[in-house]
């Protein structure tokens, strides 16, 4: 499918993870991409398949001044922009008796200051084209987790952010959705994935055979960014192998 073909997307966290594997799906359906981390080889790595559709940009999304900078080199480079993906993350454990006030406006900074400054940046831009913003949100913003609080803040605080935007920002032609990802295999949950037990115990809450991988998340983001999705707004769509449908108590 060629679905972006003629279009422009900015993705944050585009190194690893679920933000390479959304930059690569875009890459192949035809878009020209912004890939925008803290590290620049894996940013190269992640474009090195298309360089001529890819732009490359070494940012931190909670700087308010370098995002600011990563549109408008976008604007500079490409001409427009049509499909904003808000994925770069941080989490740090702890409750709040727990938590440093470092930790806390760290997670705050990234997950949540980044979606609004990059939103704010390419709202300007995304009503020229009626363009789409996809923010990464969490299982995590839409129910509470034991020792994660400033990331539950954070993440419901984007799930909140995404309706919010979506309601004041439909009529100027933009759609804000969001994708609710649980347990998926990239560098932030390797050590989860090395804990056979705690495996052992998410894979009695998943309906289906967990974990995620990133390209299961790319996917959904790729369907939310495209026409397919032209009547969806306002949505924080799980993409969780079926954890949500949960009541909570455990299998029998």
């Amino acid at each position: 499918m060629q679905r972006f073909s003629g279009k422009v997307a900015i993705v944050t966290g585009a190194g690893s993870g679920i933000g390479k594997a959304t930059a690569e799906r875009f890459l192949q359906e035809g878009a020209k991409v912004v890939l925008v981390g803290r590290r620049r080889e894996k940013l190269a790595s992640a474009a090195a398949s298309r360089e001529d559709q890819a732009l490359v940009i070494e940012a931190d999304v909670s700087d308010e001044a370098e995002i600011k900078d990563v549109v408008a080199r976008t604007i500079e480079r490409f001409g427009q922009l049509d499909i904003l993906v808000n994925n770069a993350g941080v989490a740090v454990e702890g409750d709040v008796a727990s938590l440093t006030t470092d930790d806390w406006r760290k997670v705050m900074a990234t997950d949540l200051d980044g979606v609004f400054f990059a939103s704010r940046a390419a709202i300007p831009h995304l009503k020229t084209t009626r363009g789409v913003i996809v923010n990464v949100a969490s299982v995590s913003g839409t129910g509470g987790d034991w020792g994660m609080a400033a990331y539950n803040a954070a993440k419901g605080g984007v799930v909140n952010l995404t309706r919010a935007m979506a309601m004041d920002h439909g009529k100027d032609g933009i759609r804000v959705n969001a994708v609710c990802p649980s347990l998926t295999r990239t560098d932030m949950t390797e050590d989860m994935m090395a804990n056979e037990a705690l495996l052992a115990k998410f894979n009695e809450r998943f309906a289906l055979e967990g974990p995620g991988e990133p390209e299961d998340v790319a996917a959904v983001i790729a369907f939310l960014a495209s026409d397919d999705a032209r009547f969806v707004t306002g949505v924080n769509l799980p993409v969780d192998g079926g954890m949500s449908a949960s009541n909570g108590q455990p299998p029998q």
